[in-house]
């Protein structure tokens, strides 16, 4: 199989998937001409044309209002939105259109929607280009959200995405895009929406994690493991909504101990979920309380690249808590 970056991964996906499909659409800022600003959708213009690879204007309310219509009318619409962080102009058309559609019709339609866009800090983008939005669609019912980690699983969960129904929000860590590579194949495949993967076996306690976050984990495992003996359990949600719920309260049972991260604010975000859950459906097996490890409740990313890392979990600050909740 060859070896991919998850933009290529994704690049390789849009492309697989307008050739499979006829009414596959592609839509959004600077998709067509320019190749999208990181290169996902490089090259669609050349090889399926202005019809079906359509530069929108600066108006993300009409992107998605776009690609509803286009659901509605029997498409297969893939919408770009150049960062997430310029999500919000559209969230009256997700929340109130794209996700009440089939509940509003008593099931006549369905909107067969994809909307993509690159979230996530690192890359010194500051206010504008470096926000996590998820837990602002996690409350809303009739949305589904994929957070992809790997090649192999943006490349499968996006065929995924593009067989629901329903409207799915694809989220993709811009600070993966280039970082993270692995073996794709060739051949369509998907990766099913909602189970969780187990990236790594441990015994004495629970990481959860999803997007980047979950290769900042495996390096703090990997470093306990051989420097300390300390064996942590590594589970990437891949899918926030819906959860695996089996998933994660099985590895509870299993290590007593769970940490949860992400580098979306504190407060409300997909780790408050998480710890409810377990906390309903496995207390008596833990032997800590559960422990959030995520960015902070501030306004935003900072830009100065001190301020920037303090912000972000790593793999130390991870090992940190790690460390602390195997010896509590």
């Amino acid at each position: 199989m060859p070896v991919m970056t998850l933009i290529e991964a994704i690049r390789h996906g849009l492309t697989q998937e307008m050739e499979l499909n006829p009414r596959t659409l592609v839509l959004g800022e600077d998709v067509g001409v320019r190749g999208g600003v990181f290169g996902a959708t490089r090259g669609l213009l050349e090889r399926f044309g202005p019809e079906r690879v359509i530069d929108m204007p600066l108006a993300e309310s009409s992107i998605v209002g776009v690609a509803i219509g286009a659901a509605v009318a029997g498409w297969r619409p893939l919408a770009e939105i150049q960062f997430a962080d310029y999500i919000h102009p559209a969230m009256n058309q997700i929340i109130n259109e794209a996700a009440r559609i089939r509940y509003r019709t008593n099931g006549d339609y369905t909107c067969p929607v994809v909307i993509r866009a690159p979230f996530g800090g690192g890359v010194h983008g500051a206010l504008y280009h470096s926000q996590s939005v998820e837990g602002l669609f996690y409350h809303v019912p009739g949305l589904k959200i994929v957070i992809p980690s790997t090649p192999y699983d943006a490349r499968g969960l996006l065929r995924a995405a593009m067989e629901q129904e329903d409207p799915v929000l694809f989220f993709e860590h811009k600070r993966a895009y280039r970082l993270v590579k692995g073996e794709v194949p060739e051949e369509p495949y998907s990766v099913p929406i909602g189970p969780a993967a187990i990236r790594r076996e441990g015994r004495h306690c629970t990481v959860i994690a999803y997007g980047l976050m979950v290769h900042h984990a495996l390096e703090a495992a990997e470093r306990l493991s051989r420097e300390e003996g300390i064996e942590a359990e590594v589970i990437d949600l891949r899918t926030i909504l819906p959860l695996d719920r089996e998933t994660l309260i099985a590895s509870a049972q299993k290590t007593g101990r769970v940490l949860i991260v992400h580098e979306d604010n504190r407060t409300g975000g997909v780790g408050a979920e998480v710890a409810a859950i377990l906390a309903e459906e496995a207390l008596f097996y833990l032997d800590a309380p559960i422990r959030r490890h995520t960015g902070p409740d501030a306004p935003a990313m900072p830009f100065n690249p001190v301020q920037e890392a303090a912000f972000l979990p790593n793999p130390y600050t991870i090992a940190d808590q790690i460390r602390e909740l195997v010896h509590f």
